[in-house]
């Protein structure tokens, strides 16, 4: 990267496709440097592609499931020696099924990637961020936060996580400097559903939003300065809406009705 560029610095995680090449593209557009990660090869298209857009672009091949992946992205940041002035924490991904039959393994390696590795990024970027006075952060979590997520639950717990955590942060860094937005989107059309096993489930196989609209939503709300954005859909909003006032047996039982193995065929 071009260390005497005047372009603001931003970093995505998990930008080789989805909503994180969306959100890159969106930083492109309106004039910041990147540095884009992923633990796929799709990240070196992706910085081809954002290459067009007229940024400078660098990429890392990371597995941000793993405390080592985390440092290694970190001290990646740091090489480039300029300062973050955004980043979106945005990496992610989903274990689908009855909790008694996934597989140990995945479901840790869910939050490491979901949650305790969002943690250890922060840490470091929120430091560098205090010491300079100014920055901005963005949390990708989802509306599945705001509810019970049977059938893939250590994923809705994760992004229950990551909203409560990025409203704490937000209020910590009030007067810092710092502005801390969540987004949640509702279900987009990104490979998280096959990915995930998700498939054949009502929500797998539902209508589902575009991932551009969703970053572009994404990235205003983080430019204004909002502590969070349902994004996408009207009916993304209504869910949001419904979830503050349902209790939660109601809310885990409607949420079940979408994310069930099989519910997909029922509808």
């Amino acid at each position: 990267m071009n260390g005497t560029s005047t372009r603001p610095l931003a970093v995505v995680t998990g930008a080789s496709s989805g909503i994180g090449l969306e959100l890159a593209k969106q930083f492109a557009e309106r004039g910041f440097d990147l540095l884009i990660a992923a633990e796929d090869e799709g990240i070196h298209p992706a910085v081809e592609m954002l290459e067009w857009k007229g940024a400078t672009v660098d990429g890392e091949q990371v597995d941000l499931a793993t405390r080592a992946g985390v440092e290694t992205l970190y001290q990646r940041i740091r090489s480039l020696g300029r300062p973050v002035e955004a980043i979106a924490i945005n990496a992610g991904v989903g274990v689908a099924g009855p909790f008694v039959d996934t597989d140990l393994d995945d479901d840790l390696r869910l939050i490491y990637l979901n949650a305790a590795g969002v943690v250890q990024l922060s840490k470091h970027v929120v430091r560098d961020m205090v010491v300079r006075g100014r920055g901005r952060i963005l949390f990708t979590a989802s509306i599945a936060a705001d509810m019970p997520g049977p059938y893939y639950a250590t994923y809705a717990a994760s992004k229950a996580f990551v909203l409560s955590f990025a409203e704490a942060l937000r209020y910590e860094l009030k007067d810092s400097g710092i502005s801390v937005t969540a987004l949640q989107p509702g279900a987009t059309d990104t490979n998280f559903f096959r990915r995930a096993g998700m498939e054949d489930t009502r929500v797998g196989t539902g209508k589902k939003d575009d991932p551009a609209e969703v970053a572009r939503d994404g990235f205003e709300a983080l430019m204004a300065g909002k502590d969070h954005v349902v994004a996408g859909s009207f009916k993304n909003k209504v869910q949001d809406a419904m979830a503050q006032v349902m209790p939660e047996p109601a809310k885990a039982a409607m949420h079940a009705k979408l994310t069930e193995p099989g519910s997909g065929k029922k509808k």
